[in-house]
C-alpha cells in the first residue's frame, strides 16, 4: 500500500501543469450554482452546458484576480475604464458620508500583468 502510495506520488510530479490547470478549471465548473447534480443525460446535454458555462465565465462573472472584470472586459481593454469609474464612485460616496469609511478605499488600480501561476511566473 505505501509503496504504491509513494509510486503515485512520485508519478505526480510528472504531470504537466496544464493538467493541474485542468483539474482547477474542473473544480470551478463542478462548484457553479447550476451544475446539474444529476449529470448529462447526453453528450449534447453536455456541450450545450459546458457552451452556456463558458458564456457567462468570459462575459459575466466578475473575477475578483482582474478587479472584479469580467475576462472579456479584461481582452477588449475596457477594464481600465471600469476601474476609473469605480474609483470616483468610491471618492464621491467618502466625500459625501465621511463616516463610513473608516479605512482606505478598495484599491481599483489596473493589474497590469496577469499570471495563472504568479509564484513560477514572475521568477
Amino acid at each position: 500500500m505505501s509503496s504504491a502510495l509513494l509510486v503515485f506520488t512520485d508519478a505526480m510530479k510528472e504531470l504537466p501543469v496544464t493538467l493541474l490547470y485542468s483539474e482547477s478549471l474542473f473544480r470551478t465548473i463542478k462548484y457553479c450554482s447550476w451544475w446539474p447534480e444529476n449529470g448529462f443525460r447526453t453528450i449534447d446535454e453536455a456541450r450545450s452546458w459546458l457552451s452556456k458555462f463558458t458564456q457567462w465565465y468570459n462575459l459575466e462573472h466578475k473575477h475578483s484576480g482582474i478587479k472584479y472584470v469580467t475576462p472579456d472586459e479584461r481582452h477588449r481593454g475596457i477594464d481600465a475604464q471600469i476601474l476609473e469609474a469605480r474609483k470616483k464612485v468610491y471618492r464621491e460616496a467618502r466625500k459625501r458620508h465621511p463616516e463610513r469609511w473608516s479605512k482606505q478605499l478598495r484599491d481599483w488600480e489596473l493589474i497590469q500583468a496577469v499570471y495563472l501561476n504568479p509564484e513560477k511566473e514572475a521568477a
